[in-house]
């Protein structure tokens, strides 16, 4: 068995929906490194992948200056019996992302995991300056609703039945969210 909890053999740890123009991501789509997490705001384990990706990019940033090394490419999954808040926080953040403010309110979001109730997420909202008569439209009609399922119908597609879900160049990884245990799964991949 690997040292690394990466399978290249295996056809359902494949990700089967590739990233495109369609997707929230930093970075180019044709990076040498592409990680596709499927997660949700309110699952911690989703908060700590988050920060471990996070480390990571500030990492690739410092050794690479200027280069795009390293693509982060972020879907919906929510299993909303176990987060009941997950739901309406991505749709949420997909309503600030119809205003250029996706990754702002996404890093809002896993900072404050714990204050996902509807006041709190219209306090975000306000603190990011956005218009708060088309944010709040956007959530009461669930305008987002379709672009959510399509992140989990892609997530279900490539076999993701629980989030956080991490790809790397297309490859599952396991449920290990280290820094070191990620960077090591990402120079075997490319390397």
């Amino acid at each position: 068995m690997s040292e690394y909890p990466m399978n290249q053999d295996s056809y359902s740890n494949q990700l089967l929906v590739l990233p495109s123009q369609r997707d929230h991501y930093q970075g180019r789509l044709d990076a040498p490194v592409v990680l596709v997490k499927y997660g949700n705001y309110q699952c911690p384990q989703c908060g700590e992948l988050h920060r471990s990706i996070q480390v990571i990019q500030q990492h690739f940033a410092s050794v690479f200056p200027g280069e795009n090394w390293i693509c982060v490419v972020f879907r919906h999954f929510i299993e909303n019996t176990l987060h009941p808040h997950a739901r309406k926080a991505a749709e949420v953040v997909e309503s600030a992302a119809s205003q250029g403010q996706f990754w702002a309110m996404h890093d809002l979001l896993f900072t404050h995991q714990q204050a996902l109730e509807n006041g709190f997420l219209v306090e975000y909202a306000d603190s990011l300056g956005l218009d708060i008569s088309q944010f709040l439209q956007a959530i009461s009609t669930q305008a987002h609703i379709g672009r959510i399922n399509q992140d989990i119908e892609s997530g279900y597609q490539s076999g993701v039945t629980v989030a956080p879900a991490l790809f790397i160049n297309g490859i599952r990884y396991s449920d290990r969210w280290t820094v070191e245990q990620i960077m090591a799964a990402i120079d075997a991949a490319i390397y």
